[in-house]
């Protein structure tokens, strides 16, 4: 999992975790879309990845197109494009003891109080739920979240690694807002672990048959090639010099790159140059011909066509608008 081990490092992940509820069955509650919800979670975010942590109890999550899934102790359900969602437990499964309550609405204010557990419910059987999110640039992360669904769930309490990281969120959510230092820093850390674990161990129980990126990065050939195409996407990478360090044929490397990832070797690593740059113009204060020589190109009128022809104006336009758009 080289490949999106550098693709994590790029994309700069930001995480935390928000929340701390217990729920007492009939409850049904319902979450906004992430754009709504992020900028009382983080502002100033692109893009924020929702998930939730069940450490005891029972539950279900659903989407607005009635994709269901059930949940147990350990699970993580994640909503990586931020769709709006209901979590609930008891009877009546969708529509929980009447109708879903909005989140936002009767738990805004323990946003402010840390992780000081919040409760709702009807008094019955009890479910336990941490929160968390994670930030990052939807330019440079559509490369992971494009193989996503809009649920998935994993569980990271069924061998040893797993059982530490759920108990050590349990032990720094009790611990948070107490007389200690640096409470907010572990937590963060723990959020971006937990996400990242979760999102390992879906892509190593994808089918054997499935397609796309994090596949791809699976795979022992494909995997290495992204995974040096990533660290050193400047290098004058050819189809022959990857299959070289790759170990295979030419015609074998470029029909599996293909297999996975629908384009050629060459035209992917074009488009991720263009991503790092975009995200460089807006990030940095490197002009155009510095950036187009960290992103591989030893002429910036050469890299000023291919940018335009991919977002529709000069890097220097897009530059100014996405600042004008951020002061907006």
């Amino acid at each position: 999992m080289d490949a999106l081990s550098e693709v994590l490092k790029i994309v700069k992940l930001r995480g935390a975790l928000f929340f701390n509820a217990e729920f007492s069955a009939p409850w049904c509650v319902a979450s906004s879309q992430s754009s709504k919800v992020a900028p009382l979670l983080c502002p100033g975010a692109d893009h924020v990845i929702i998930y939730h942590h069940l450490t005891e109890g029972r539950a279900y999550a659903q989407l607005p197109d009635g994709s269901h899934r059930d949940l147990g102790p350990g699970d993580v359900v994640i909503f990586p494009h931020g769709d709006a969602h209901v979590l609930g437990g008891g009877p009546g499964k969708g529509s929980g003891p009447s109708k879903p309550v909005d989140s936002l609405k009767i738990f805004a204010k323990n946003l402010s109080n840390g992780l000081k557990v919040a409760r709702y419910g009807g008094g019955g059987e009890l479910t336990k739920f941490v929160c968390g999110f994670m930030a990052c640039d939807p330019r440079l992360s559509e490369v992971v979240l494009a193989g996503l669904p809009a649920m998935f769930v994993v569980n990271i309490a069924h061998d040893a690694a797993g059982q530490w990281l759920a108990n050590s969120i349990q032990f720094s959510v009790r611990e948070a807002g107490g007389p200690g230092t640096g409470s907010d820093v572990v937590l963060a850390k723990l959020s971006e672990v937990l996400f990242v674990e979760t999102l390992r161990r879906f892509v190593q129980n994808l089918p054997d048959q499935q397609k796309g990126w994090l596949a791809g990065a699976r795979d022992p050939v494909i995997g290495e090639a992204l995974a040096l195409m990533h660290k050193d996407p400047a290098h004058p990478w050819s189809i022959a010099n990857l299959a070289h360090q790759v170990g295979v044929s030419r015609t074998r490397f470029a029909e599996r790159f293909r297999h996975f990832l629908g384009e050629p070797p060459m035209a992917y690593l074009a488009r991720w140059r263009l991503k790092l740059a975009a995200e460089k113009l807006v990030s940095s204060d490197a002009n155009v011909a510095q950036i187009a020589a960290e992103v591989g190109y030893a002429s910036e009128a050469a890299f000023n066509r291919v940018f335009k022809r991919e977002f529709g104006c000069p890097p220097a336009q897009y530059r100014r608008s996405r600042a004008a758009a951020a002061i907006a």
